[in-house]
């Protein structure tokens, strides 16, 4: 029997089989080819352009190249000691959310960190609007969120109650391009999906009364079609977000950290204890806060980790 190769996208990845669109909009359910996953461990990712050969369309195809890539979703993968994993491929804009009522700084921080580094660009969401206290409340927690993001990221806030706080967050991502959804359980982004599709296309759970926490529900990856704009990764939540190469996502996200670095005396000043240290000034005068300065150092601590246990790694797979 004949074989057929074609190329298509990933569109959903979940706990069985890779499903592919095809060019000509037909989807197939496929595995990976062996000599793919065993000889460069590669495995395709939601996203993902691939080449896929197949005899009959209802037979599962099989991926047998991963396209080069334009950008990667990475974290360092939580069962290895140093090894990357890639969320998601092939993206315009990373979207974090977080919830308006209950935003976790420290955990932004960090989101804001890994979307940087893609290069795409970056906003930031805030949902549940509906269930805060009041709309001061609201504006408070928006203005804290707008400091810590800087002036370059969006920060929106969306409710069901404001179809123009949805229409905001659709012109984010125009026809013909495709943005990635981060967040913690429960933040809700499936239920933003839903709004901006106009029909629930994503399962939701049940959201408690106490916190407006919702069950998490989405267990798989799947790119989403947004009438009259792109394309939405709904992905789920992610507990672990171990960093992996993000010294420039770093960089992006405390740019007056950064700044302030500039200025030291040494090239090498680590903030701790050296004379000259620009960012302990800074911290001293309350021009910048002692817990933008902590979050900052235990970033660049766990990246100076990552380095030395990358290096051991290497080190051994030499000696073996």
């Amino acid at each position: 029997m004949e074989e057929t190769v074609a190329i298509g996208c990933v569109v959903k990845l979940d706990r069985g089989f890779p499903l592919v669109r095809l060019e000509d909009g037909a989807e197939l359910r496929c595995k990976h080819a062996t000599s793919l996953v065993k000889g460069e461990r590669v495995r395709a990712v939601i996203g993902d352009r691939v080449r896929v050969s197949f005899a009959e369309r209802n037979d599962k195809a099989l991926i047998v190249e991963v396209l080069p890539r334009t950008r990667e979703l990475v974290r360092k993968d939580p069962t290895e000691r140093a090894v990357p994993q890639v969320l998601a491929a092939n993206f315009d804009r990373v979207i974090v959310t977080q919830p308006s009522v209950e935003v976790n700084m420290r955990r932004l921080e960090r989101e804001l960190v890994l979307a940087h580094e893609t290069g795409a660009a970056v906003s930031v969401v805030l949902t549940k609007a509906d269930l805060a206290e009041s709309e001061d409340e609201v504006e408070h927690v928006r203005e804290r969120v707008r400091a810590l993001v800087g002036a370059d990221v969006e920060t929106l806030v969306v409710s069901e109650a404001m179809p123009e706080s949805v229409e905001a967050v659709r012109a984010l991502v125009p026809e013909g391009t495709t943005a990635v959804l981060i967040g913690r359980s429960g933040v809700g982004k499936s239920s933003l999906v839903n709004l901006l599709v106009g029909r629930d296309v994503q399962e939701t759970g049940t959201v408690r009364e106490t916190d407006g926490a919702g069950r998490h529900t989405t267990v798989s990856r799947e790119i989403v079609e947004v009438p009259g704009a792109g394309r939405i990764v709904d992905m789920p939540g992610v507990r672990g977000l171990g960093l992996w190469d993000a010294e420039e996502g770093i960089g992006a996200a405390f740019p007056d950290v950064e700044a302030l670095a500039a200025q030291c005396r040494f090239r090498d000043c680590t903030h701790h204890e050296e004379p000259g240290c620009a960012v302990r000034a800074a911290v001293e005068s309350s021009e910048l806060t002692p817990e933008r300065y902590a979050s900052y150092q235990a970033l660049q601590q766990e990246m100076a980790a990552m380095r030395d246990r990358r290096e051991e790694a290497r080190r051994m797979n030499k000696e073996k």
